[in-house]
């Protein structure tokens, strides 16, 4: 099974966000905190390496989605991606949408958060995904910097 998961907002967050609550992280973004931009600084959300390490000892297929686009943000996520466990890296192409990204992919699950602080549910991945697709692909979504920790460890109660 494929897992496709958003990286920034889902299981990574700036690096200033550590200590704070959820909320507070959400602000840090919204008024561009210094470490909102610093990609290569970027830290994992709660215990979302090891939540990933269980799915991936199952077996699964993990495949980390980027909303960075250009080289070298993309790298700064690649980097601070080499301390989870081993997937693809997936990002937008030219003038892709990150609906492109999922029908292109075509995971099982998509675990996403819902982009609260880049306006909600118009932000996230799965609400523009062809409906035919949409059938084959299983939406999980948590709130925007409030991580994964809380998923089931197996896989097959996602």
């Amino acid at each position: 099974m494929k897992i496709l998961i958003f990286t920034e907002g889902t299981i990574l967050m700036p690096k200033n966000g550590v200590g704070h609550d959820r909320s507070t992280i959400v602000k840090q973004v919204i008024e561009q905190e210094s470490s909102v931009k610093s990609y290569a600084e970027y830290v994992p959300i709660g215990d979302a390496i090891e939540k990933i390490k269980k799915w991936k000892e199952q077996g699964e297929e993990i495949v980390y989605l980027t909303s960075r686009r250009t080289d070298k943000e993309i790298n700064d996520i690649r980097g601070v991606l080499q301390n989870f466990p081993t997937g693809t890296l997936e990002f937008r192409k030219d003038a892709e949408e990150y609906k492109d990204v999922a029908e292109r992919v075509i995971p099982e699950i998509l675990i996403e958060d819902d982009c609260e602080s880049i306006g909600g549910e118009k932000g996230m991945t799965i609400t523009f995904v062809k409906p035919e697709m949409k059938q084959k692909i299983k939406s999980i979504i948590v709130k925007e910097f409030g991580g994964i920790d809380h998923l089931p460890d197996n896989v097959s109660d996602l």
